[in-house]
């Protein structure tokens, strides 16, 4: 249960890094002036799509990860 729960926090912290980094190279201004990005994003209504951007990148990423972690393993594996 303890390793599920480490695995849990890691792919959180991914994901927000992720969210993160894409929020900031899709709305530069963000950091000029939070408040009228606040504001057009209120005005449109489009409160989600960030998150679903991210967690379309996150899904690409996790299984380019666990692709080369399966063919990492392949490659350790010691013939007898």
């Amino acid at each position: 249960m303890e390793k599920f729960k480490l695995f849990i926090k890691k792919e959180t912290l991914v994901y927000l890094v992720i969210l993160f980094v894409l929020t900031l190279i899709m709305h530069s201004d963000l950091l000029s002036n939070p408040i009228s990005r606040f504001q057009i994003m209120y005005e449109k209504g489009n409160y989600s799509h960030p998150f679903i951007y991210s967690f379309i990148v996150y899904i690409i990423l996790l299984i380019i990860r666990k692709t080369l972690d399966f063919i990492i393993v392949l490659f350790e594996k010691n013939p007898h």
